[in-house]
């Protein structure tokens, strides 16, 4: 396989203004998830959790309570006090919090873990590297898990009856606001041309596994949730709009009001595709029960 270029930058802003917005406005993964990587990996409350990029702490408080113990790690500290937050709501005492990229592992956070997940965090890192690192990072039969949404090639399910998210539309008014142009943070969003089994092939881990677990058909979400998914993201966080958010808002409001008077939509950001990599050494084959590839 010929070499990968990856251009790696992290700028503190990326998602400032956004943190507060991040748990109201993303999609929730696949119920199934917890019992995917139970099945794939054996999980049975031993061993510790590393989430990496854990932003507020989504995936960290769905998993937490399949180990003795997790870490979130993430550079933002605005996320991570949405994490404590979140945690504290739910009694929950096995998490601890770290400030710090990735990069900055193994010294960070040091191991070893029985898993090391990234959810939609992982392009932000150097990839070949913090995988490298991974590697050592885990107990014998470890895995490195890469959780996303994945919409291609994926069977969409029908309405169950709201409107769908008016996406383009409101794409229209992201562009009116902030250009053509793919902004994050101060600069220029990277364009990514290659997938992370490309990477990760080509790391110790070698060729990974996807594992698919069926999204949630019915997901319903109001106006202020939709509003708080672009608010969400890097390229539409709120500090890029400065003093004009407030004009930003209104517009999808009043756009969001026109496509659906009762203010609910139907939402499917996809199935939780979990990409697996495993630990060569100890025992690391995958249970059979889970499937692989078919949508579970």
């Amino acid at each position: 396989m010929t070499g990968i270029l990856l251009v790696v930058w992290y700028d503190g802003t990326i998602y400032q203004g956004a943190a507060a917005h991040y748990r109201r406005g993303r999609p929730a993964y696949s119920p199934r998830l917890e019992a995917v990587l139970d099945e794939e990996l054996g999980l049975d409350g031993r061993g510790r959790l590393l989430d990496a990029g854990c932003g507020p702490g989504i995936l960290t408080l769905r998993l937490a309570h399949r180990f003795e113990a997790a870490i979130g790690l993430d550079p933002d500290p605005a996320m991570l006090v949405e994490g404590r937050r979140g945690a504290d709501e739910r009694g929950m005492a096995n998490i601890r919090w770290r400030q710090a990229r990735a990069e900055d592992l193994p010294e960070a956070a040091p191991g070893p873990y029985r898993l090391v997940t990234f959810g939609q965090s992982f392009h932000w890192t150097d990839e070949r590297r913090v995988a490298e690192a991974v590697y050592d990072m885990l107990e014998p039969g470890g895995a490195l898990a890469l959780i996303v949404h994945t919409v291609e090639g994926r069977l969409a399910p029908p309405s169950p009856g709201p409107p769908p998210i008016p996406h383009a539309e409101i794409e229209v008014l992201v562009e009116k606001y902030l250009g053509s142009t793919r902004r994050a943070g101060q600069g220029i969003a990277p364009v990514r041309t290659h997938r992370f089994e490309d990477v990760l092939v080509r790391t110790r881990f070698g060729a990974p596994r996807s594992v698919f677990a069926s999204g949630i058909p019915d997901l319903v979400r109001d106006s202020e949730s939709v509003l708080s998914g672009y608010f969400s993201m890097s390229s539409s966080a709120p500090h890029l709009f400065g003093d004009r958010v407030e004009d930003f808002a209104r517009e999808v409001r009043e756009l969001l009001a026109a496509r659906s008077p009762e203010g609910v939509f139907w939402d499917w950001p996809g199935d939780t595709e979990v990409i697996l990599a495993r630990r060569r050494d100890g025992h690391s084959e995958p249970r059979s029960s889970a499937g692989s590839g078919g949508g579970s």
